[in-house]
């Protein structure tokens, strides 16, 4: 008889790694990919927000002090894509000091596009740094619900 040792813990060796590879991988992820096929690579990732509705999927992303022309939105390839950059500057001075802070940096955020999206009819709005991005649903969407009727016999 062979004696094992039983070490349940060497299963997660690598997780972080190749959770973090999966979740920036080309599957929606829900962290800033570094797309380098394409060029893109994030510097910040604003929080996103996803609700869905009946007729369309709604997507709030908080962007402050980024200017509406700063942001790109594509819709390919059954994925929609919200990247940008900002900069912003804050100064402040007082008596006997002056303070001056850059942030600057481009972001990057791609979602897999819902089976029932209306690609075609995607639009976006920004208002106080929260973008919003409205996906409608396509009207074959409607769940069809059918009745299960009993039957005697064999």
């Amino acid at each position: 008889m062979k004696l094992a040792r039983y070490e349940p813990w060497n299963a997660f060796t690598g997780f972080p790694e190749q959770f973090e590879r999966i979740m920036r991988g080309r599957f929606g992820g829900l962290f800033p990919s570094t797309d380098e096929e394409e060029g893109l690579v994030a510097k910040w990732a604003p929080a996103v927000d996803i609700k869905e509705e009946e007729d369309r999927y709604i997507v709030r992303a908080d962007l402050p002090g980024v200017d509406a022309k700063d942001i790109d939105i594509n819709v390919e390839n059954g994925m929609v894509t919200i990247s940008g950059r900002r900069e912003e500057e804050k100064k402040e001075e007082k008596k006997g000091y002056s303070r001056m802070e850059r942030f600057s940096g481009q972001f990057f955020r791609r979602f897999s596009l819902p089976e029932f999206a209306d690609a075609e009819h995607v639009s976006a709005s920004s208002k106080k740094g929260v973008l919003e991005v409205i996906i409608p649903k396509t009207h074959e969407h409607k769940p069809k619900r059918i009745q299960v009727k009993e039957t005697n016999g064999s």
